[in-house]
């Protein structure tokens, strides 16, 4: 048994935040059917039969879509509208990724729904919220972070932010919270007997991400400039080093006791004053002896490789990572041991790879119980399980309500 079986979620997104967010649910036993658009004249073509086979087989590495259903609906037609609420009323979580309004125009939204479905959990992941003057302003997770003052923190003294790929507000925030606002939702649903609207702000989630930072500016008006304070690279014992073979690793020695066993590590304990002290979380280096210990530690780290470092830092206590490239990744053996890369059977394919689930639960473990599906693949089993027969599915596909 897993913790979310019986639990069915409709998807309505078509960025990878909103899957993310459905996966990590699905992982744990949540009945999730994605509904995705049939293609309209003139707009999106159609994939030719002939290509199908294949690209059904690349849906094995999809993880972001696994233990999914999709069905194809047309929410333009009153038919495709019909199906949707057939959906709707026995669903438990609605998952919904437009611009504010957009789903109140196609008659899918929250105060529609609830009225059909009173316990439903609806929802939305939008860029600022449902309100406020950004509500309807497009969005992707630079503008967010950039608003949220996450971007500014990032990178180097002197030269532009460095921008994060799109970890924190797509990811980190939104997928994440969206997570947490849905289990909330439903855990307070176990005594109110009522759903609710979980509105998620990708642009919230970062300022929430943020709060170590936020507190402390709020309190004493302090700030932390780029790539100066003690754990954004200003100080040598917070830091990354370039080794004999041009890799890097990373130093994460904020304990001054860490920080001495790096120093005797690398024969240089008379570095050992060089260490973390709370005043550097006030301000950026003003001496340059510290510029120069980083210099005399950066000398040292260029005589071995990479792992040659990494061996002997762990034998010492000392926090230390390798920098992987995104190839090194799975080749690391705690990530191993942790099943953090899952590999499947597949009957065309052989061995398939995807990323694993982090959440471990000792007694109700999440899983992978089917690969992603093909868009549309499902629809005419979720069409029979809301009780319609073959004649109503043809004559709902010849009306381009379903694909």
């Amino acid at each position: 048994m897993q913790v979310l079986d019986g639990i069915k979620i409709i998807e309505l997104v078509h960025m990878p935040p909103g899957e993310l967010c459905s996966m990590i649910l699905g992982d744990f036993g949540a009945d999730i059917v994605k509904v995705e658009a049939v293609a309209q004249a003139g707009g999106r073509k159609l994939i030719d039969p002939a290509e199908a086979e294949a690209l059904k087989s690349l849906m094995a590495f999809n993880a972001l879509n696994r233990n999914k259903k999709s069905i194809r609906l047309n929410l333009k037609s009153e038919e495709g509208k019909q199906v949707f609420y057939k959906l709707a009323r026995e669903a438990d979580v609605v998952i919904e990724g437009f611009r504010p309004g957009v789903a109140k125009r196609m008659g899918v939204d929250y105060e529609t729904i609830s009225k059909l479905n009173p316990r439903v959990v609806y929802c939305s992941l939008s860029g600022y919220g449902q309100d406020g003057p950004y509500s309807q302003n497009p969005g992707h997770d630079i503008n967010y972070i950039s608003i949220a003052g996450a971007l500014d923190l990032i990178g180097w003294p002197g030269m532009p932010p460095a921008i994060p790929m799109n970890f924190l507000a797509d990811f980190a925030g939104a997928s994440l919270h969206g997570v947490m606002g849905i289990l909330l939702a439903l855990l307070a649903r176990q005594s109110s007997g009522k759903g609710q609207f979980v509105d998620i702000s990708y642009t919230d989630s970062v300022i929430t991400l943020m709060t170590f930072f936020l507190q402390q500016h709020l309190a004493g008006g302090m700030k932390f400039p780029r790539g100066q304070w003690a754990l954004s690279g200003g100080y040598p014992y917070y830091q990354t080093y370039e080794t004999s073979d041009g890799k890097l690793i990373s130093l994460g020695c904020v304990e001054p006791w860490f920080w001495e066993n790096m120093c005797r590590a690398i024969g240089r304990d008379d570095l050992k004053g060089f260490s973390f002290v709370p005043d550097h979380f006030m301000h950026p280096q003003l001496d340059e002896a510290w510029q120069q210990a980083a210099e005399e530690v950066r000398k040292v780290f260029r005589t071995k490789t990479r792992d040659e470092w990494f061996e002997i830092l762990c034998k010492h206590d000392v926090p230390a990572g390798k920098v992987y490239e995104i190839d090194e990744i799975f080749t690391d053996p705690q990530l191993l041991h942790r099943k953090m890369l899952l590999e499947f059977d597949h009957p065309k394919l052989g061995k398939v790879r995807q990323p694993g689930i982090a959440l471990k639960l000792s007694q109700n473990p999440g899983s992978v119980r089917s690969m992603a599906p093909f868009s549309g693949e499902n629809t005419d089993e979720v069409m029979r399980s809301l009780g319609y027969n073959e004649q109503d599915i043809d004559g709902l596909r010849k009306a381009n309500a379903i694909g």
